[in-house]
């Protein structure tokens, strides 16, 4: 069951939104047609699709999007809770939970949940982020009952006990082995968030630390679960073949009696704005140096989000991307070069990550990349560049709406972030209206050198350069 680490995630499959996908494809093969913000707008309208919300008594949150064009449902459950709202000390309990939710509740054991999946051709997955925690299950048109009964199963009566935390517990701790003890690169991702956030608790990994994964009790999981496994703290999402009428009087049926609980509000706890460089060096047993180089950044949905999207694209997308022409193809310095911008609810993360060639110079790889962030802080990005790195954007919004279980996300983690599932179809119009000017200002605002963290994984081996 996958940790997520960014709230965009995109869907690739079968075609639902032929109109806007053509055009497009269109637009990236044809570089004279009108890529103009309002003729950006007119395209933007064709991957708009109807969805009807609305909120039970207990507060439970619903979204239904009926299409019939393939006889899949998706549906998923969100809940408002991630790493974020741990403390240190007691991190990694809303990941261990994404586990504990598959051990079995009142009317179906952990065995019978998958076995009746299974057994009606369904598939079902969760993932936990900083932000949140979601489960979803892709089902036969046909099977919705199936689902909204297994899932207000665990939401209301899921058991909390001794053996099912040891079980999952052990499961774990060897996942946190295997993604960032024993791996170099989770552990540079683990050091540039730990280093960046100092304050704020996206400062500790998603899947916690072994000594507080190890500290947590039944007591400690049966009051989490209570405080936030709640139908007011949830959002449902179905979308794809069923009836509307049919799912509302389900959903009422299985969720409608499940009581409220109160759920703590937490203000966001934000890093103060960094005032001086940081960094930090591992030592490991890898065969070559790679470097991050990361920037305190946007939160996710205000306008300089989407303009540090657009500028990591124009960094560090691909092989005609400045940093990869610079670094691998004219200085032959590193075999990648790649800039992501991590967008966050409370806080954003900017960062540029630098895989060098065995014995290159990585002080000079570190010039480069500041000589190239001081390149977008004082000169505008090209006319093409920008299209370039917008028409990615919007393709990568189109395609993560094509199936049912990409809507389905796509609605459930905006309804989540944002508090309204309709912010998901602005996302055309602000990739459309950013300007280069834009993407220098935010660099001059975020990627100051004063502000940057540098994490160096280095070999731990005699004479290895830095």
């Amino acid at each position: 069951m996958p940790i997520l680490s960014r709230r965009r995630r995109l869907a690739f499959a079968t075609l639902l939104f032929s109109p806007a996908c053509a055009l497009m494809m269109a637009a990236e093969s044809a570089p004279s047609q009108d890529r103009s913000p309002a003729a950006l707008s007119s395209l933007g309208d064709q991957v708009r699709f109807p969805v009807e919300k609305y909120v039970l008594a207990n507060g439970l949150t619903v979204l239904l999007q009926e299409d019939h064009s393939a006889p899949l449902i998706s549906y998923q459950t969100w809940f408002r809770v991630g790493s974020k709202l741990e403390e240190a000390g007691f991190t990694g309990i809303a990941h261990l939970f994404e586990h504990m939710m598959f051990t079995g509740a009142k009317r179906y054991t952990g065995p019978q949940f998958d076995a009746l999946l299974q057994s009606n051709g369904a598939r079902n997955n969760a993932g936990t982020t900083h932000d949140y925690t979601f489960y979803y299950e892709t089902l036969p048109a046909g099977k919705l009952e199936l689902a909204i009964d297994l899932d207000s199963d665990r939401m209301e009566n899921l058991h909390v006990n001794d053996a099912n935390l040891r079980s999952e517990r052990d499961v774990v701790k060897e996942e946190r082995r295997y993604r960032v003890d024993n791996s170099p690169m989770g552990l540079l991702n683990e050091a540039v968030f730990g280093l960046v956030f100092r304050t704020s608790p996206y400062h500790w990994p998603v899947v916690g630390y072994m000594a507080d994964i190890d500290a947590i009790t039944t007591e400690k999981a049966q009051d989490f679960f209570r405080t936030y496994y709640a139908p007011n703290n949830a959002v449902v999402v179905v979308a794809g073949d069923f009836k509307v009428d049919q799912a509302k009087a389900l959903i009422e049926k299985y969720y409608g009696s499940i009581p409220r609980h109160e759920v703590p509000a937490k203000a966001p706890r934000r890093d103060a704005r960094q005032t001086a460089a940081r960094s930090q060096v591992l030592l490991k047993d890898v065969q070559s140096t790679t470097f991050s180089m990361a920037f305190h950044a946007a939160q996710d949905g205000v306008d300089d989000a989407y303009a540090l999207d657009l500028l990591a694209n124009v960094l560090g997308r691909g092989p005609s991307s400045r940093l990869h022409r610079r670094l691998v193809y004219v200085d032959q310095l590193a075999s990648s070069a790649v800039a992501v911008n991590e967008t966050l609810q409370d806080e954003g993360l900017f960062n540029l990550v630098v895989s060098m060639k065995p014995g290159a110079d990585v002080w000079k790889a570190e010039r480069a990349v500041q000589g190239e962030l001081w390149r977008a802080r004082n000169r505008l990005v090209t006319a093409d560049e920008l299209t370039a790195a917008r028409t990615h954007a919007l393709k990568s919004y189109v395609d993560s709406l094509k199936t049912v279980q990409g809507r389905a996300e796509a609605l459930g983690s905006t309804e989540v972030v944002h508090g309204d599932y309709r912010e998901l179809f602005r996302t055309w119009d602000r990739y459309s209206n950013v300007t280069a000017e834009q993407l220098r200002k935010a660099a001059q605002k975020y990627l100051e050198p004063g502000r940057s963290t540098l994490v160096v994984l280095r070999p731990a081996l005699r004479g290895a350069s830095r």
